[in-house]
């Protein structure tokens, strides 16, 4: 009795998995909308020449928003936030809005650079206890309780406030049209969202809402190139802000007051609310108290120094410190006889790069909760003791972080523990949706200069019908009490995107930004030594093959680390690849202008006053300029 109905359970699920599969094979998996577009990504750019301004950013659309906002007026402020609204729609998988958007400005009056805290703070509720209660050794990337939050609604209101001119209405304008209308699915977003058949339904079942937005829940359709994107609820969202703020100038508002009306809206009005009750439902992190008392703020930059140039950027909450340990543990070396890219080159700028790793995961933290010895990292007696710590062969294991007394241990990562079945499936088939960031670059016509990594990735729960994501920013964070990321309630991630600003003789010289994670820092000091060192103007600088340690520990949990391991894009690999083994590496060979490398948009001032702009050929980075 019992073997036959065991055949009969058999008999019906092998029908119901023919059924399935007769059903998939007739719904529509091809494009729905396919639109004109040229895309940008692996293709050759030009170096941008322009006499009043100029506008680097991720997508062409975001540069052409940024760019119209200059044509009429506006000022880079203005221009910035025009920019990262687009970005938020046009990039909106690799920089969601309201993630994290760390921002310098340098004022061309004054002469002063500013950095704003551009990334959120740990809920109230996140502590280390309840990860660990939960099973988990590292912060999860697909959970709700990854949720940071928000910062970029903060760091807008910011800017306009302190420099912009125009109202928010006006400069979300761009992007609500684009998030309505729709836009050619460009090569990154196509890659960023290229899900298998298993993946795509593990993210219906997963994150319905996620789903929705990004494939319209369309688990049997992969996402094609150049179909139309659209995101009308983040349109909604856009709009609502807006209005908010017209409705405050309608009873009588100032500008200010009316700026001050489109935050309130976000984080202590309808958003917030939208997000606290989510979370309550659904067992998370973040409350309405964690949001109504949400601060960033303007702060000092990490200032740095290599020969003529100072070298500004983000605070301790960032790594933006790390181009300026590097390029300090390489002042005084001849690099210039060694060989553009030559394996010795390769060697000695990886050994400063993996010693500044070491002292970033020592040291540096968010410095409301970290005591963060600047003056010491800084210093010229520390650069010289990480420059006698340099080793004519790759350092075999982790280096030690220069001498300053500070407690830092490693946890050993543990990928799969706490994890759902439907979580877990997801990581075995090693999804990801997003986890790339963007960038852009902004100087107007007065000299004044906006430079931001705008980031956060769609792989945890989005609020339902806000179109609004979250990200998995607090996966930054460790989960060792001990080490200087460690998790604490109020506290924030030392997160990897960062803005950078250079002063040539105490004058504006160049500002630049990438996404690209732990490679950030490393591509952004290439692109600076290419110039510097070997004489390239700023677009051959971005566009040469670029390395890539990956010896130390992720920022992104689950932290892995390969120790002696390099990362070389195909050009360099065939010429560096077997001098790089000699001396200890194991190289790994990439694409030509691979995205992990980074996307650098740069701009700079030349000695004439002239702006030249760079856009990177590893994605769809545009410069617009006149």
């Amino acid at each position: 009795m019992l073997k036959r109905i065991f055949k009969w359970i058999s008999i019906a699920l092998l029908s119901l998995i023919l059924l399935a599969l007769i059903v998939y094979a007739f719904l529509p998996k091809g494009p729905r909308d396919l639109m004109e577009y040229t895309d940008r990504t692996k293709t050759e750019k030009q170096l941008l020449r322009a006499k009043e301004f100029a506008v680097v950013a991720g997508t062409p659309w975001a540069a052409e928003a940024g760019y119209q906002v200059l044509a009429r007026g506006g000022n880079a402020c203005d221009a910035a936030v025009a920019s990262l609204l687009t970005l938020n729609v046009t990039h909106g998988e690799a920089a969601s809005f309201p993630g994290v958007a760390p921002t310098l400005y340098f004022n061309a009056q004054t002469g002063e650079v500013k950095s704003y805290i551009g990334a959120g703070k740990a809920p109230a509720a996140a502590t280390i206890e309840k990860f660990k209660g939960r099973g988990f050794e590292t912060v999860p990337e697909m959970d709700l309780w990854a949720q940071l939050i928000p910062a970029s609604p903060d760091v807008i209101i910011g800017l306009l406030t302190d420099c912009g001119t125009l109202s928010f209405g006006e400069l979300a304008q761009p992007a609500i049209e684009i998030a309505r209308a729709g836009f050619p699915a460009h090569p990154i977003i196509v890659r960023n969202l290229d899900f298998s058949l298993v993946e795509r339904i593990g993210l219906t079942i997963l994150m319905p809402e996620n789903s929705r937005v990004f494939i319209r829940g369309e688990w049997w359709r992969p996402v094609h190139l150049h179909d139309r994107m659209t995101f009308p609820d983040l349109a909604n969202t856009l709009e609502a802000l807006a209005n908010a703020e017209q409705e405050a100038l309608n009873h009588g508002a100032t500008r200010l007051e009316a700026l001050q009306a489109v935050r309130d809206y976000f984080y202590k009005g309808p958003i917030a609310e939208k997000i606290a009750a989510y979370h309550k439902e659904k067992g998370g992190l973040i409350t309405y108290d964690d949001l109504a008392t949400y601060t960033g703020g303007w702060e000092e930059p990490v200032v740095g120094h290599y020969g003529d140039y100072t070298i500004y950027a983000n605070g301790t909450w960032s790594q933006g410190i790390m181009e300026s340990l590097i390029l300090q543990t390489l002042e005084g070396i001849d690099l210039r006889s060694m060989g553009h890219n030559s394996p010795q080159y390769i060697h000695t700028v990886t050994q400063a790069i993996d010693l500044a790793m070491a002292d970033r995961d020592a040291y540096i933290g968010d410095p409301a909760f970290v005591d963060v010895p600047l003056d010491d990292l800084l210093s010229q007696e520390f650069a010289d003791a990480r420059r006698a710590a340099m080793t004519e062969r790759a350092f075999a294991s982790l280096p030690s972080p220069g001498l300053i007394p500070r407690p830092s241990s490693e946890s050993t990562p543990h990928p799969l523990s706490g994890l759902s079945p439907a979580q877990a499936l997801l990581t075995l088939t090693d999804f990801s949706a997003g986890q790339d960031t963007s960038q852009l670059v902004v100087v107007d016509a007065q000299g004044n200069a906006v430079v931001m990594t705008p980031s956060d990735f769609p792989q945890t729960p989005m609020i339902p019908g806000t179109g609004i994501n979250l990200g998995n920013r607090m996966n930054q964070f460790r989960l060792d009490p001990d080490h200087v990321g460690a998790l604490e309630p109020g506290k924030r991630p030392r997160i990897t995107p960062h803005a950078v600003i250079l002063f040539r003789n105490d004058r504006f010289y160049m500002a630049l930004s990438t996404p690209g994670g732990d490679m950030q820092a490393q591509a952004l000091v290439q692109v600076f030594l290419n110039m510097h060192i070997f004489g390239m103007d700023v677009q051959q600088a971005v566009s040469v093959p670029r390395f890539y340690t990956i010896a130390w520990p992720s920022s992104f949990a689950p932290h892995e680390s390969f120790p002696a391991h390099i990362r070389l894009e195909a050009d360099l690999y065939a010429a560096a690849a077997d001098g790089l083994t000699a001396l200890g590496y194991t190289p790994e060979e990439d694409p030509k202008w691979d995205k992990d490398f980074g996307a650098v948009g740069a701009i700079m001032v030349a000695e004439n006053g002239e702006l030249l702009a760079a856009a990177d050929p590893r994605e769809e980075t545009t410069a617009l300029g006149k």
